[in-house]
């Protein structure tokens, strides 16, 4: 059977020749060990001098937190021939940002890295130095919809379907169905590559709680939380009012602490690839960075186990949540973070998402469970303030029983 590759297998492949290092980061079981063995295993095919090395191992760690050059201790180089080294979990080195300036500034074009970090946080906070012109940052979600289906059935026979009907507004899919349930598995269950694969919903359920204990264990101790229980609380509180505002002050008088240690936590919480705060949409920058964000979790499996909760869609109350959700997932898949907004007013008028392709123009997405809940009225003022954007309904339900989300 053909390995199952990563959208992202392709950019890298194709930056591994170039002169920058190459760094990839996303969340604790996202599939980044299995993309370095797959890029070794690229490199190999082409008869490049390939190394890979995990910080996980105590003495190769500890040789280079002595000094970076001591890499030739595991390195062999030969003469007229680039090496590649393949890094695993870089952030573990006391000074990261120190090893691959020095690795770079004395031997490139010689050495080529290739490294992965479990999380921004520690790459945020232990690379000291921005690493301009020496690194290109790639991340590694969880898989979204498509890259799901393949990992689901092992073959893009979904894919293809997929991607007919996002590509053809009038096409109605005869694997109407078939998609439709891999899109409630996928809206209930998540993207973590090990949990898709897994065969029965009772291994998906267990094998989720097992990695969502794990990594939050890891969160606190690593990033010197004080208070389990209340960086707990406020998790579950993210949980279930995702998509909604997030007020830091009113956060804190609910669990009992300060806005700096609620802010704190929404920082730890964003850079371990659990959660976006996702800004509003202003024409004035500076409303944009005062004004309350919103919150979305990266993968819904995740944010489904800690609620508990993996009733099929149509029988829970959260089921907006979840389908707007999944809008931010597909969004960022297409757009990234840095163009995603949302818009509200204080009269409480609002438009789910706005995507600025071009000075002053774009798009606007609103979401809904069911298409009947749309009222055009709704989006009079959005439309009149912002003409060149042009405005779009998704539903999970639509008059044509088709799930346009996945449309989207």
């Amino acid at each position: 059977m053909e390995p199952l590759k990563r959208k992202l297998f392709q950019a890298l492949a194709d930056h591994l020749y170039e002169k920058e290092f190459t760094i990839v980061s996303g969340p604790r079981q996202s599939g980044k060990t299995t993309l370095l063995d797959q890029l070794g295993d690229h490199l190999k095919q082409r008869e490049e001098e390939v190394y890979q090395l995990t910080l996980e191992d105590h003495a190769i760690l500890s040789r280079l937190n002595q000094h970076p050059e001591n890499l030739f201790d595991f390195v062999v180089r030969k003469a007229g021939k680039r090496v590649f080294v393949l890094v695993d979990e870089i952030q573990y080195l006391d000074d990261p940002s120190n090893f691959l300036k020095l690795i770079y500034d004395k031997y490139h074009p010689r050495v080529k890295i290739i490294a992965t970090g479990s999380s921004a946080f520690y790459i945020d906070h232990k690379f000291k130095d921005s690493l301009a012109g020496r690194k290109q940052l790639f991340e590694l979600y969880t898989l979204d919809f498509d890259e799901f289906l393949f990992f689901r059935t092992g073959t893009g026979v979904m894919q293809e379907e997929l991607s007919r009907i996002r590509n053809h507004d009038q096409y109605l899919s005869s694997k109407r169905k078939e998609l439709e349930s891999y899109f409630h598995e996928y809206l209930t269950f998540g993207g973590y590559p090990a949990v898709v694969v897994a065969g029965t919903v009772e291994k998906k359920t267990a094998l989720l709680k097992e990695i969502v204990g794990s990594f939050l264990k890891r969160d606190i101790a690593e990033s010197n939380i004080h208070d389990q229980d209340k960086f707990y609380k406020v998790l579950m509180l993210l949980s279930q009012q995702t998509g909604s505002l997030v007020n830091a002050n009113e956060l804190a008088r609910t669990i009992g602490i300060s806005t700096t240690a609620i802010e704190n936590y929404l920082y730890v919480l964003q850079k371990c690839f659990h959660i976006q705060l996702l800004r509003p949409f202003y024409n004035n920058l500076r409303k944009e960075l005062t004004k309350m964000p919103k919150v979305f979790f990266h993968d819904l499996g995740f944010r489904n186990t800690l609620l508990n909760q993996y009733l099929p869609i149509d029988q829970r109350l959260d089921k907006g949540m979840l389908t707007e959700n999944y809008a931010y997932i597909r969004l960022r898949t297409l757009h990234g973070n840095d163009d995603l907004r949302f818009w509200r007013t204080t009269d409480g008028s609002e438009v789910d998402f706005v995507i600025t392709s071009g000075q002053g123009k774009g798009e606007a997405v609103e979401i809904k469970y069911e298409e009947t809940g749309y009222n055009p009225s709704k989006y009079r003022k959005f439309c009149e303030n912002y003409p060149d954007y042009v405005l779009n309904l998704r539903a999970f339900r639509s008059s044509a029983n088709q799930t346009s989300l996945i449309a989207l």
